[in-house]
């Protein structure tokens, strides 16, 4: 999809870009052209648009890049991960911010131009988050930032309830990596996603990694994309997704957790887990999160080492971790989203929830 006139004069080659903008492709043919249509009737103009392609049969993004030469793409021969697809265009990238896409996510014109305001009007903040809409049904959310829970269990804020309409922009514990904005350096200073995951829960961990450093996520609520969800993957409750969530879920919660928060919420990450379970077995589909946790256990080895590196870096107390969670467990329960008031970003007394209705 070529980038139209809408968006005005293209970018010189020698121009360095403001944003360096992202887009995972893997068997994406069913939506990747709509997503791109988005992309180049975006208002903000100083971006550029980097294409990973891991191994897709469709050959969409090969298309698309011969169709607009403004796009760079990176083709790989293996199914490399979104974790590492992102990192390497993480290294390609030349702007300042990255802003990442999912190739199933259709952005609002004024997307880009939302997140680069809430970027220049925050200047100590490195990561800014997406108000994410149903694809099918822009009446409800997909989620509003990520969420996590003081079982150590993350979830996407608001997920499958009405969109609250109008909201102030707020801390979340992380940033959906679907549609999110990242310092380029702090992202690199953390060594961007963490490829052992291969993908899902990779943004919950960076993010979780930024808070240990001391860093927050804002939601930017009026940066609206249209999110299908797992459409190459073949949807949320599928075998692939539900064991990779179940493997990282764990292995985030090993890996990030500080040592005292770690032993005091164990017994309710094990509750939650066991709850979790049931609800599977009582739709048919325990057969992918059993292996998952199987293989997360089986290689517990994997997250201890990461948890050495996580933990090494660590400035933020346990405490201070755990005023980013939410205490509530109907919130993990009922998915609610947990927006906190910008202007104090680890305190839950004054946190708010982007929910009229459930």
């Amino acid at each position: 999809m070529a980038r139209g006139a809408a968006i005005g004069k293209p970018l010189k080659a020698a121009a360095v870009p403001a944003v360096s903008l992202i887009i995972v492709v893997y068997e994406s043919g069913s939506t990747l052209e709509r997503c791109l249509a988005c992309v180049a009737g975006q208002t903000f103009t100083d971006y550029e648009i980097l294409l990973i392609d891991n191994a897709s049969s469709d050959r969409v993004a090969q298309m698309a890049a011969a169709a607009d030469p403004a796009i760079r793409l990176i083709e790989n021969a293996d199914n490399l991960g979104f974790a590492a697809a992102v990192n390497q265009g993480a290294r390609a990238a030349r702007g300042r911010w990255l802003a990442l896409l999912n190739p199933d996510a259709f952005a609002a014109p004024d997307w880009l131009a939302r997140l680069a305001a809430a970027a220049e009007a925050n200047p100590a903040v490195g990561c800014f988050s997406s108000r994410q809409l149903m694809a099918d049904d822009p009446t409800r959310l997909d989620g509003l930032g990520d969420v996590m829970s003081l079982a150590g269990y993350p979830f996407r804020g608001g997920f499958g309830h009405r969109d609250p309409g109008a909201l102030e922009p707020g801390w979340v514990f992380s940033a959906c990596g679907g549609a999110m904005l990242i310092d380029r350096d702090l992202f690199q200073r953390l060594s961007g996603f963490d490829e052992r995951l291969f993908c899902y829960c990779e943004d919950v961990d960076l993010g979780y990694r930024l808070r240990l450093v001391g860093q927050p996520t804002l939601l930017v609520p009026d940066a609206v994309v249209r999110h299908v969800g797992s459409a190459s993957t073949g949807g949320r409750r599928s075998d692939f997704a539900v064991f990779h969530g179940t493997r990282n879920r764990l292995w985030v919660f090993v890996k990030n957790t500080p040592p005292v928060l770690f032993w005091l919420t164990l017994p309710l990450h094990i509750t939650a887990t066991l709850v979790l379970f049931v609800r599977h077995a009582t739709r048919g589909e325990i057969a992918a999160p059993v292996r998952g946790l199987a293989a997360g256990l089986r290689r517990i080895d994997v997250a201890l080492g990461a948890r050495r590196e996580a933990q090494a870096i660590r400035t933020a107390s346990s405490w201070q971790i755990a005023r980013a969670m939410t205490w509530n467990p109907l919130d993990l329960l009922l998915r609610r989203a947990f927006i906190q008031r910008s202007s104090a970003p680890s305190s839950p007394a004054k946190s708010r929830r982007g929910r009229p209705a459930h």
